[in-house]
């Protein structure tokens, strides 16, 4: 028989819930026109129903207890939109194993656990859906997994989270610090309380993990993700960055090359005249590069209730939709891989050290202002491998210490780090280096 309604269970109501329940509400007869049935949000867990939030619903489909969801046998699919790992990943995997297809945000979740969820989803022949735990509402998962398919992807690389990319874009062009640029950011609701996770760079990492083994075909664990925030950034270093041609920004990058996959996170300078030097605000840019297709760059709002809560219903119908064909056909079918790669072609490739990966390099140091220091810095540069493509040194100060620039040459990061490590041993040198990989060229 098949069903005259989808219904769903909500399981956690913040922010992206309340975006995806007013798009349900709102859109309700849209949905079913593109659906065939109504897509109908039954019931909702939360730890505060009282709590007063922008959307109303019926009070009776509110519980505080998310297994009533689990355990409803009238749901079709339950949205996990609690965050955290524990106890959600618990609830996916009660979800599953009660034979309930899963919708998530959750790229933390994903990051860590993602290859045991799509394990036990195999096992139960359920859907998990996920296209707004990267991206917002920007459809990069199902580009990846069904619109580049017939490609060979090489290469992923953007700005993926927000908030650093809104603090990056106020001090490069009011010329203020990273501290007070995060202040402003949090009074405005573009970063949290605690802004660890998004200026630490592990928000990036998280989404990165995911595209990364979405792309590659192979397991990418997140501990294995080079990791860099963007707190050591400052005004200077952004001035010089314009000085040579160059905006700065907090990119995620992965890589296939020789059998291995290169994956990082850090600030990185980027050409001004490249589109994703261009990409200001809180917006996000990601850049797709197929052996076949070449560059292709998904852009929009990578967060927010609206545009997380339109990639949550965009899995919601999707899922929905297969749920129906499945009734029609009389078995249920996974059409698309949960990782765009069948299991039994999915291999584990060796993610490459950090030092192994080469990258031109913006070095700024705090030297004694005497004749030749720089000959020294160079020749210590040129003992590793690493020539200097352009300089720039500031005039004498009263302080005796003068502002040194480099841009370098391409040249393999364990070069790098050895040579900072020898001119960091000189007396003449005040400061640590201040490091900033550079890309694009």
């Amino acid at each position: 028989m098949i069903k005259k309604t989808i219904q769903v269970g909500l399981i956690g109501f913040g922010t992206v819930g309340c975006g995806m329940a007013e798009i349900l509400l709102q859109r309700e007869e849209e949905i079913a026109g593109r659906l065939g049935v109504p897509l109908c949000l039954a019931q909702v867990a939360d730890l505060d129903i009282e709590r007063e939030r922008p959307i109303k619903i019926k009070k009776s489909i509110l519980t505080t207890n998310a297994h009533d969801i689990i355990a409803n046998p009238k749901i079709d699919i339950v949205v996990e939109l609690m965050g955290g790992i524990s106890p959600a990943r618990e609830l996916i995997l009660d979800a599953i194993a009660h034979g309930k297809h899963v919708v998530t945000a959750n790229k933390a979740l994903l990051a860590y656990h993602g290859e045991e969820i799509f394990k036990a989803a195999n096992v139960a022949g359920v859907e998990v859906g996920f296209e707004a735990a990267v991206g917002g509402g920007i459809p990069i998962i199902r580009a990846i997994k069904e619109g580049l398919s017939g490609d060979q992807i090489t290469d992923i690389f953007g700005i993926v989270n927000g908030t650093s990319n809104y603090i990056l874009t106020k001090m490069s062009n009011e010329k203020a610090s990273f501290s007070d640029v995060l202040k402003e950011a949090q009074v405005l609701g573009y970063a949290e309380a605690d802004p660890t996770l998004d200026i630490g760079g592990g928000d990036s990492a998280h989404k990165l993990a995911i595209l990364a083994s979405l792309a590659f075909g192979t397991p990418v664990p997140i501990k294995e993700v080079y990791t860099e925030g963007i707190a050591q950034i400052t005004p200077m270093d952004i001035a010089y960055a314009d000085q040579f041609g160059y905006q700065m920004k907090l990119l995620a990058i992965a890589k296939i090359a020789d059998g291995q996959i290169e994956a990082r996170v850090h600030p990185t300078m980027l050409p001004k005249e490249t589109l994703l030097a261009k990409v200001n605000g809180v917006f996000n840019a990601i850049c797709v590069v197929g052996e076949s297709v070449g560059e292709t760059l998904f852009y929009g709002r990578g967060a927010g209730s609206a545009p997380t809560g339109s990639a949550v219903v965009s899995d919601l119908i999707d899922i929905a939709r297969k749920r129906l064909t499945d009734q029609q056909a009389g078995a249920p079918t996974i059409r698309v891989p949960h990782t765009g790669t069948l299991s039994s072609h999915r291999v584990t490739l060796p993610i490459r050290p950090m030092e192994q990966i080469e990258s031109r390099y913006y070095l700024r140091l705090i030297v004694e202002d005497r004749p030749g220091v720089l000959s020294k810095v160079a020749g210590v540069l040129g003992q590793h491998h690493i020539s200097i493509a352009s300089v720039i040194q500031d005039g004498r100060k009263e302080t005796g210490a003068v502002q040194l620039v480099m841009m370098t040459h391409r040249s393999r990061e364990k070069d790098m780090q050895a040579a900072l490590k020898t001119i960091s041993e000189s007396k003449t040198v005040y400061k640590p280096t201040t490091l900033i990989r550079v890309e694009g060229t």
